[in-house]
């Protein structure tokens, strides 16, 4: 059982034994009578035949409250988009696929840009946004929930406890973020364990308890990738281009949704899915790079909220964040030996270094451009530009799926 401590600035609804699935099912069946709601599944071909994945699928046939379902399907030929289709079939739900690098979508998004509107490169954030795009233009959702096709562990249950505090009619909440425990023979989650979370800490500790950074330190999970929220919300949302793509996300919502609108959600005792190579000699890829981009983005974030970078602030972010994660290790370690687990001092101690320099390279980033990360416009600065553009884009993917 769970503990049910609240602290931060937002609600957290714990998993405190075990829930009757039933019960939640009907209730959530009821309230999507009137409240439509889709999922989003942003989906690489190769995911395609991995376990993971029909694992999922058969959870989510015996789903009762999607309304439907949104495949954003990531780079792949005519052929393989048809075989994605057949592929995603055996949902009984409406099943709808994006196909995000085809000729009709990239045209679209070309137009896009001689409009002035970057999207970015082809990747997780792109494709969510086009999904966000199709359901804002269709008008039959009031709910957009979205998780990634790599999870191990995946239930209906999981799926049921992420949309609830949204869906129901009796909370009053706009965005719900997923959150569990990583944990096989050893802890997992080191982005999120030693770097995120002490980055974060470090930063204010040299630039004050900042609101924004109260708010991101709240989150137990900041980098999982489930999530619920209003389709309205996905309208006003700018979407990050990169690996920045759960922090920036999660100061759009800041920025866009009163924290008192916000919650995170625990969704099950334990989660597995695909694990990241540290790439410590190689910052193009990886956690390396995973890195890299979420310091850009937060240190963007704080720009834009009028922090100002003094010379020589980022060799002692660097130095704060050091001392912050390297306590935490000792901390993990414990509780690792507590609970029979594995536990590499010397590994995690690496890992600490490689994020300590990632720092470094996103300062240098942000002093030549205090922006930070690209972002992929909001929906509605879409709609200025092109009015008709949901047209297009729902005959587009209409004429794909012919």
């Amino acid at each position: 059982m769970s503990d049910f401590f609240q602290n931060g600035m937002i609600a957290t609804f714990h998993q405190l034994g075990e829930m009757n699935l039933e019960r939640l099912e009907s209730e959530l069946t009821r309230l999507a009578g009137t409240r439509g709601i889709s999922l989003v599944l942003p989906s690489l071909f190769s995911e395609l035949e991995n376990p993971p994945l029909r694992g999922i699928l058969d959870q989510l046939r015996h789903v009762p409250y999607i309304r439907e379902v949104v495949v954003s399907l990531g780079p792949c030929s005519r052929e393989e988009f048809d075989y994605a289709r057949e592929f995603f079939s055996v949902l009984p739900q409406k099943t709808t696929l994006l196909w995000t690098c085809g000729p009709r979508i990239t045209a679209l998004l070309e137009l896009l840009r001689t409009k002035g509107l970057e999207t970015g490169p082809n990747g997780k954030g792109r494709g969510a946004w086009v999904a966000y795009g199709y359901i804002i233009a269709e008008r039959g959702s009031e709910v957009i929930a979205l998780h990634d096709c790599d999870i191990v562990t995946y239930s209906r249950e999981m799926l049921g406890r992420l949309v609830y505090p949204v869906v129901s009619t009796q909370l009053d909440f706009e965005f719900c973020k997923g959150y569990y425990g990583r944990v096989t023979t050893r802890m997992h989650g080191r982005v999120t364990r030693l770097f995120v979370t002490p980055l974060i800490r470090a930063l204010i500790h040299m630039v004050g308890p900042r609101p924004i950074l109260q708010y991101c330190d709240s989150f137990r999970y900041p980098l999982a990738g489930e999530f619920a929220m209003m389709t309205n919300l996905a309208r006003l949302n700018r979407i990050p281009a990169d690996w920045g793509l759960e922090v920036g996300v999660l100061a759009e919502i800041y920025r866009n949704c009163s924290p008192k609108r916000v919650c995170q959600v625990e969704l099950c005792d334990n989660y597995e899915h695909k694990h990241q190579t540290l790439s410590a000699s190689d910052a193009s890829t990886g956690l390396n790079k995973m890195a890299i981009d979420i310091a850009r983005s937060l240190l963007g974030t704080l720009a834009g909220e009028g922090v100002v970078y003094s010379p020589g602030f980022f060799r002692s972010l660097c130095a704060s964040y050091r001392r912050i994660a390297q306590d935490l290790t000792v901390n993990y370690h414990g509780d690792a030996m507590l609970n029979g687990l594995e536990y590499d001092r010397h590994e995690e101690g690496t890992a600490v270094e490689v994020f300590t320099h990632a720092i470094r390279l996103a300062g240098d980033m942000i002093e030549a451009d205090p922006r930070g990360a690209p972002y992929i416009p909001s929906w509605n600065r879409v709609f200025a530009a092109v009015p008709d553009f949901d047209q297009r884009l729902l005959e587009a993917v209409r004429m794909d799926s012919q």
